[in-house]
This record gives C-alpha cells, sequence and structure tokens, in this order.
C-alpha cells in the first residue's frame, strides 16, 4: 500500500510516500481503508520529535511507527476476532496510533465510532482529535446558555470547533483570532470577533465567564482579567513557547496550581479519544449542527506539501488529506 512515511525526525523533508507492506488487524483491532485523513500539530509532533518530553511514548531516537497521521475515515475491510461492533463495509471514523496518512490503517475498535451517512470522508477525518478536544474543552468549561465565552485561537482547528459547540450551547461567543479569519469565525457562529493583532483579550476588562484557550501563548496574569470573578479557563493549547524539552505543555501543568492564587478555576484538556464523544459528534454533524471548517484538501501523494502548509503557520480550520 502507498504511505507517508519518516524514518528519522525532522522537518517536511524527511518525508517520503511510498509502498509499505499493509498491516494486519489484532483481536480487538479494525482494519480499515482509509479514504480522508486530517493534520495537525499533535501529527507535526510526530513528525520532529519535539518536544523531546514525548520521546519516551513515540521513540527515543527515531519514530517507532513510521506512518504519520492520527485522526481519520474510512471503510472496515476486516476485523480481529475480539471485534464486536464493526464488520467488513462499516463506514467509521476516529484515530490511530498506527498511522492514517496510509491507504490502510488498524485501530482499536475502541477509538472508533459509526461514520453517519449524511457525514462526508473528509468531514468525519477532521474531528477525531480535534473535534474531541474542543468538546472535552467546552464541557470542563461548563459552557451553559447565557454565558459569555471566548475562545482564542478561534479560526484554528480545535478552535473553529470550540466556536460552534459554545454557540450550540446558547452562548454568547467571542473569537480571538487574525484579521484573515474574521469571516470564518463569524460564519461559524461568533457574536463578535478581536483581531489579536490589533486588541489584547483583557483590554475590554473581566467580561467572560469561560475562556477556551487554544494558543496557550499568553500568560495567566493576563487572561485572569478577561475573566469574571469565578470565571473558568480552559487550557487546550501551549505549543508555540520555544524550548526543545516542553514547548509550552508545561503550561498544563503549571495553570491549574497557579489559578488557585489568582481566584479563577482553570482547567487543563488533554483529550481522550473515541467512546461516546465520537458519537456526539457524528450526531451533530449529521444533524448540520457541527460543519468542520475544510480551508484546502490534499492528495496522499501531495501529504509533505499538506505538512509544509501547516508548518507556515496557523492555518484556517483543519487541513485534510483524501486518500482513496
Amino acid at each position: 500500500m502507498k504511505a507517508c512515511i519518516r524514518s528519522v525526525y525532522g522537518s517536511a523533508d524527511v518525508l517520503q510516500v511510498r509502498d509499505v507492506e499493509s498491516p494486519t488487524p489484532a483481536g480487538d483491532e479494525v482494519l480499515v481503508q482509509v479514504r480522508a485523513s486530517s493534520n495537525d500539530r499533535g501529527v507535526w509532533h510526530m513528525m520532529t520529535g519535539f518536544p523531546l518530553v514525548v520521546r519516551p511514548v513515540i521513540g527515543l531516537r527515531a519514530p517507532k511507527v513510521q506512518v504519520l497521521g492520527r485522526a481519520f475515515a474510512g471503510v472496515v475491510t476486516a476485523v480481529g476476532s475480539a471485534v464486536t461492533r464493526f464488520s467488513p463495509g462499516d463506514q467509521v471514523f476516529g484515530t490511530t496510533n498506527a498511522g492514517s496518512w496510509a491507504e490502510y490503517t488498524v485501530a482499536p475498535e475502541r477509538l472508533l465510532a459509526p461514520l453517519p451517512p449524511e457525514v462526508s470522508f473528509e468531514q468525519g477525518a477532521t474531528v477525531g482529535c480535534s473535534g474531541t478536544t474542543a468538546l472535552q474543552a467546552v464541557r470542563s468549561g461548563g459552557v451553559r446558555a447565557g454565558q459569555r465565552v471566548m475562545v482564542i485561537g478561534a479560526g484554528g482547528g480545535v478552535g473553529s470547533f470550540a466556536v460552534q459547540l459554545a454557540a450550540l450551547r446558547s452562548a454568547g461567543v467571542t473569537a480571538v483570532c487574525g484579521a484573515s479569519k474574521h469571516d470564518l469565525v463569524t460564519s461559524l457562529g461568533a457574536d463578535e470577533v478581536v483581531d489579536y493583532t490589533r486588541e489584547e483579550v483583557d483590554a475590554r476588562g473581566p467580561r467572560y465567564d469561560v475562556i477556551v484557550d487554544c494558543a496557550g501563548n499568553r500568560p495567566l496574569s493576563l487572561l485572569r482579567k478577561a475573566l469574571v470573578p469565578g470565571g473558568t479557563l480552559v487550557s487546550v493549547g501551549g505549543e508555540d513557547h520555544p524550548g526543545r524539552l516542553m514547548q509550552g505543555f508545561q503550561w498544563q501543568l503549571v495553570r491549574p496550581i497557579a489559578g488557585v492564587f489568582v481566584r479563577r478555576r482553570v482547567r487543563s484538556v488533554v483529550a481522550r479519544e473515541g467512546g461516546e464523544d465520537l458519537v456526539e459528534l457524528g450526531r451533530l454533524m449529521a444533524a448540520g449542527e457541527l460543519t468542520p471548517a475544510i480551508p484546502r484538501t490534499y492528495s496522499l501523494a501531495e501529504a509533505p506539501e499538506c505538512m509544509r502548509y501547516l508548518a507556515e503557520g496557523h492555518p484556517a480550520g483543519k487541513v485534510v488529506i483524501a486518500i482513496s
């Protein structure tokens, strides 16, 4: 089968699209013909091998898994002996740790859900990581009707889902993003937009009941000024900081502790993939209540270019690789 692989850590220049052996499902796994996969910062971390804190999991000196990619959608072609929920021919979506930028992949049954017929493979491929993270972030923040919610990084993969999910709960949503994404976040349900290149998030004083921070590049001391007393900060991102060891992931550890001293509730979200959240996201997409923002679609042969596009900056929404 064709797959996008790398044998060493590095930039998109280390990626190759070539023939590799097709995987075989274990007892609890499903073999899927991948129809579409998506790109995100998590995949970039697996390619570069940074921050170093992830190396014990993905491979100390070289990648344990050569095929890139995690979130995907496709058609089941075979199942392991212990699989009970899926059969060949079923359309599924979710995540895998075996790599999804390939014509075939295997994934544990627990990381998959049925893809509703109303949802395209491209749409289904976007939610396994980013959509799940956004749903759990909005839930962790306790977002409810009538609240004022700020989403920082609203035009990105997680942020574009968070805006919609907060709006679905009848909250008033302020989106923080660059000017180029103004129309996108407005179309997703944002009531107002803050252009971070012209105005800082605390410029208008304490206004927000919940802040979902998908960027992670602002200090807690600044964010607390935008929260009402007793407000909640949900920390999702933190990947834009320099440093080879943590690259900002320390925010997920430090912020909840620091929140005690600034009298604000602080929650850190590391997504738990699979399960009922995938089913919920599928239901919302099928009903037309949740629409993945997909600005660009690449072919599998263009996978290295897809990664270069992600690495250049902050693409709007989710970038997809259509595979077959």
